[in-house]
């Protein structure tokens, strides 16, 4: 174990801002912690008698500098405990236990009763803890987190051996996003889906409440603009799924519309306000943007209009806390220095991200693509883990303007012989019908890079260094898309039984040039100087834009990332060549 050190990070945020309430404790902070490599703790009694010695602090995971522990070795059980109270004003209300994300399988207990457990580490859950907790004391809140190696659970780019290797890395163990309380009535909203319509100036809501409904409960729904109200109705619910549409028109502006895109990030403000008797028992604040994402004659169009795409691919790692964000601050400087670089979007890659991030994105304009974290094997097992998990991310993620494509799978992870295999080609079918059950908008990649079955985006990977031998290779597009060569000398841009429908391509991954530091890697060779970079870095990407079918691009990648060193910044975010100077050529 490395020596133990004091963690200077904090998470002190509100988790949720699409879903933002008053009444909340944060238990972000310092815990008692404990490996049971045995996983003697349950028979031990451990949630009912917890005695931890180590302290850690969440949501940094027990692998990062950040939680004061720093230790990779991997550990498939972990402990945690932490005491908490019931503030006097929120005595008789109901209270939930939410945590934002934990990896893998999280059980929960609360003064010695266990309340529920829950599978998955990208999606939110919660736990109504109400009937266990004591208002009259402090209460004991045990957790234990159960991870594995196993290629059936969704991971994403964690290692499943001991050690890194490859484009893998350190493992993510337990509660790595922010933990809270918060306090609700018996009558509350429990979500609002919010679907915007640009064309016919209009906004949907689809609301589930929860109580006993009666006569008495009004609904209103609040929406302004920079603090000017536009629009505010009220309804009375008859049953606790209930939907309205709303014309947004207004005096707001000379087009009476704001819409949203990435030079005018404009935001609609939204308060939900549910009221009993004449009494207001809920209250949420929320947002949204008025945007449309849509495909056309081999294009995606945003709002109407086509949109070239220029993405990073951004694994979202920090070298002290590693997946989680250490603050909103690193968030902003991320999003920030993307869109100094001439970047108008992210590819997240192999992470569902903080809500906190997508947050900033939908404030600051930066298009994001949403890729699920992938098993590595294909069994029904992985089906049934990766099916509930994808299913939850559509659903907590479904309101960020800036999200616009899903991509479930990438490269043939979990699914490793798509080409061929039907079974394996039909779950991607199953997956890509059920995203669209969910979100008919969106754009949906199946699958990102390679062997694509059916998919609204045909996204090719190719890291290609000569912009000549590029160039050459892709010009013939039909050669490309009908499956006659490998699209990158290796993969075939269809499986087998699939065929181009006339989708917009973009080349999704490419670039990943690494200076030569003496260890780590890039793709291809390595460069010593800035000039023989930038001149590598124009001439590829000159090649990209001169193909006439690619409609954008995704340069691999924002950041190094442990022993992957092909970042424009470095791990710490030091830009390894001049922000303009990459912009130069982004813009040209």
């Amino acid at each position: 174990m490395t020596t133990k050190t004091v963690s200077t990070f904090q998470r002190t945020e509100y988790p949720r801002p699409q879903f933002q309430r008053k009444s909340w404790i944060n238990l972000n902070g310092t815990w008692k912690f404990a490996f049971d490599d045995q996983n003697i703790g349950e028979k031990g009694l451990w949630q009912e008698n917890p005695s931890f010695s180590t302290d850690i602090q969440v949501p940094f995971t027990y692998e990062t500098k950040a939680s004061g522990i720093g230790e990779e070795t991997f550990h498939p059980y972990v402990w945690y405990q932490k005491s908490f109270e019931i503030p006097k004003e929120e005595v008789g209300k109901r209270a939930f236990l939410r945590f934002q994300a934990s990896d893998y399988l999280t059980k929960v207990w609360v003064n010695g009763s266990y309340i529920g457990e829950h599978a998955g580490g990208n999606a939110a859950f919660s736990f109504d803890i109400t009937n266990a907790v004591d208002i009259t004391k402090e209460n004991e809140l045990v957790v234990k987190v159960e991870d594995s190696q196993s290629c059936y659970q969704p991971r994403g780019k964690q290692r499943w051996r001991d050690e890194n290797f490859g484009c893998w890395y350190v493992q993510n163990t337990g509660i790595w996003q922010t933990v809270w309380l918060e306090f609700l009535s018996d009558e509350s909203i429990e979500n609002v889906k919010i679907t915007p319509n640009i064309d016919t100036n209009s906004v949907a809501f689809e609301y589930k409440l929860n109580g006993d409904i009666t006569e008495d409960w009004n609904l209103e729904t609040i929406v302004s603009f920079e603090g000017e109200k536009v629009k505010q109705f009220s309804t009375v619910p008859d049953r606790s799924n209930i939907s309205f549409e709303m014309n947004l028109l207004s005096e707001i502006h000379e087009w009476k519309i704001k819409h949203w895109t990435p030079k005018h990030p404009n935001l609609y403000d939204v308060t939900f306000r549910l009221s009993v008797n004449g009494e207001v028992v809920d209250e949420v604040q929320s947002y949204f943007g008025m945007r449309k994402v849509s495909i056309k004659d081999g294009q995606v169009l945003l709002n109407n209009m086509p949109i070239y795409q220029k993405l990073l691919l951004d694994q979202g790692y920090w070298p002290d806390t590693m997946l989680t964000p250490p603050s909103d601050e690193a968030m902003i400087e991320d999003i920030e220095k993307t869109l100094a670089m001439g970047f108008n979007g992210v590819r997240k890659h192999q992470k569902i991200e903080d809500d906190r991030f997508l947050y900033w994105c939908d404030k600051k304009g930066l298009l994001v693509w949403s890729e699920m974290a992938a098993t590595y094997e294909f069994s029904d097992e992985a089906v049934e883990n990766f099916t509930k998990e994808w299913l939850e991310i559509l659903q907590q993620r479904y309101n960020h303007p800036s999200i616009i494509t899903w991509v479930p799978f990438n490269e043939s992870w979990g699914v490793p012989h798509i080409l061929t295999d039907k079974k394996q080609q039909a779950f991607t079918e199953s997956i890509y019908y059920l995203s669209k059950t969910i979100d008919s908008e969106r754009p949906v990649i199946v699958n990102d890079g390679w062997e694509h079955t059916i998919s609204d985006i045909i996204a090719l990977h190719d890291y290609e260094e000569l912009g000549k031998v590029f160039y050459d290779r892709y010009k013939n597009k039909d050669q490309v898309l009908n499956n006659e060569v490998p699209h990158n000398r290796h993969k075939y841009a269809f499986a087998e039984g699939y065929e181009y429908k006339g989708q917009p391509v973009i080349l999704t991954e490419y670039g990943g040039i690494a200076f030569n530091e003496g260890k780590g890697w890039g793709y291809g060779n390595q460069v010593d100087t800035e000039e023989e970079f930038l001149n590598r870095y124009r001439d590829i990407t000159d090649a990209i834009k001169a193909i006439p079918y690619i409609s954008g691009y995704c340069y691999t990648q924002t950041t190094d990332v442990q022993q992957e060193i092909n970042g424009l910044l470095k791990e710490d975010r030091t830009p390894k060549i001049a922000l303009e100077k990459i912009k130069a050529v982004n813009d040209a």
